[in-house]
């Protein structure tokens, strides 16, 4: 039985914004698309240290949509396909009925789906806006993934992920067949998307509590997992981009559907994202969306050297600069000069006065490994022509960081992604009461907490650590020349 659920409202949420802005140009130097099924395989984890999928959806097969262990679906109609992403998508958005429809569990007992306990990760770009973003959103109540089908007395069973008609949240919600009329939202988040800008949601779920990742970042977390539908229900198995009728659709392109048996940690899904971004940034069919600069917030980042790569950006010259919604590395040219390159390029795009980092690394690395970090090797304005010597001539990726800061301490997300390794969303990674960018100032480890900076013998308002720094006495209350009086709350 199908059970439609027209224009069912759910709650709001809380106010969450998510800004990931980084500029891919390594494509730029021969660098090969590999197609994520040729990285990542389902029955194995994404290393080999990870958990193992249950079932994985990279839809290669976009004839018969069959599964990557091979399973074919119950059921679909009206789907397209598209080389966005990883350069095989799903494509769910029509104007007449459109699903997909697999088993949950396999005839010979294959199970591909758990709605108990497990995790759900896939990449996800919609073919709208949301309307914080100038668009309309998708018009209705949009499933992503949707297991059975809400009804009003909770009569069915339901296990959904969707987002609101004006696309600016997104929910966990589920049912089972009580008739207690509830409807139990686990999670929410607010999204502000771009139409065909590739997003990553992981979701996992467990009985001590439901988390919901976007884009690598824990988003927020909700309370265990105890309502959930029944096997009926699961016999109906499992929609990806609508509900069972087809017509709460998506609108948009899916890549890389995997399920999982356990909760995967968050080292490990922030690990998937940072891996798997990079394949998105370097297709050029995505290049013009996800290239998009959404704002600028700050000022620029700090720089400095990881033993990763040398070289150091030198502006050599100029040219009309081209102001745009995209920025990007333009007439690049490559000079071998024994085991050294050098490479010339000129930055277009953007706007005027912004200044765009560059970044270099001679591995293509989005983890959160500090041995893999890039190097900030300085800032660039568009319109300006920079050389970078003394680059390894056997491989060299460089990325355009743009100032975007969402947490205000002073360092751009992108730095915090790729050089720091810091939270771009806390200030205060460790949470020991100093900024991110005072410890970067201090020459202080970004990611070790420093508690001294907490403690406050004389409480006169200055940690101790700091007037042992400036030469005063921390077992006396003193007022630095610098503050007017004494304060009772510690210097952030």
């Amino acid at each position: 039985m199908k059970t439609k659920m027209g224009g069912t409202k759910f709650p709001l949420a809380f106010k969450y914004a998510f800004v990931y802005v980084l500029i891919g140009a390594a494509f730029l130097f021969g660098v090969e698309l590999k197609n994520q099924a040729q990285v990542i395989s389902p029955g194995g984890g994404r290393t080999n240290s990870q958990p193992s999928a249950l079932e994985a959806w990279t839809f290669q097969d976009n004839v018969n949509w069959t599964s990557d262990r091979g399973y074919a679906p119950v059921s679909f109609t009206n789907l397209n396909f598209s080389y966005l992403g990883d350069g095989a998508s799903l494509v769910v958005n029509s104007n007449v009925p459109a699903w997909i429809q697999y088993n949950a569990i396999e005839a010979d007992g294959t199970t591909n789906l758990t709605v108990d306990i497990g995790s759900i990760t896939f990449w996800f770009a919609p073919n709208w806006a949301s309307t914080n973003q100038g668009g309309s959103g998708p018009g209705e109540w949009g499933r992503l993934i949707e297991v059975g089908g809400y009804s009003p007395d909770s009569s069915y069973g339901l296990w959904s992920i969707y987002v609101d008609d004006v696309g600016q949240n997104i929910y966990f919600s589920a049912q089972t067949n009580d008739l207690s009329s509830n409807l139990t939202t686990y999670v929410s988040a607010p999204i502000s998307w771009t139409t065909n800008y590739w997003h990553y949601i992981a979701l996992t779920y467990s009985t001590t509590n439901t988390d919901l990742y976007l884009d690598g970042i824990l988003a927020t977390s909700g309370p265990p997992i105890t309502v959930y539908p029944g096997p009926e229900v699961l016999t109906n198995g499992l929609f990806m981009g609508s509900d069972s009728n087809g017509v709460l659709q998506a609108q948009g392109m899916f890549n890389n559907v995997y399920t999982y048996g356990v909760p995967v940690d968050s080292d490990t899904i922030q690990e998937w994202f940072y891996r798997e971004f990079g394949y998105y940034i370097m297709n050029p069919w995505n290049a013009q969306f996800m290239a998009n600069i959404t704002g600028i917030a700050s000022t620029p980042s700090y720089g400095t050297n990881f033993d990763v790569i040398t070289g150091a950006l030198t502006p050599i010259g100029s040219v009309t600069a081209i102001t745009s919604t995209n920025v990007w590395m333009t007439n690049v040219t490559a000079t071998v000069t024994g085991k050294t390159m050098a490479l010339k390029f000129t930055v277009q795009g953007g706007v005027d006065g912004a200044p765009y980092d560059v970044f270099a690394n001679s591995v293509l690395d989005f983890s959160s490994s500090t041995n893999r970090a890039w190097t900030w090797m300085g800032q660039s304005y568009h319109g300006n022509i920079y050389t970078l010597t003394n680059l390894p001539n056997s491989a060299c990726f460089l990325i355009l960081g743009t100032p975007q800061d969402s947490d205000y301490d002073g360092l751009t997300d992108a730095y915090e992604r790729l050089v720091s390794k810091t939270n771009p969303y806390l200030a205060d990674t460790t949470g020991d009461g100093v900024s991110d960018s005072d410890k970067f100032l201090s020459g202080s480890n970004l990611l070790i907490a420093t508690p001294g900076w907490k403690m406050d013998y004389d409480n006169d308002g200055l940690p101790d650590q700091y007037e042992s720094t400036v030469n005063l006495n921390p077992t006396v209350a003193e007022q630095p020349p610098s503050l007017p009086s004494y304060s009772s709350n510690p210097i952030q």
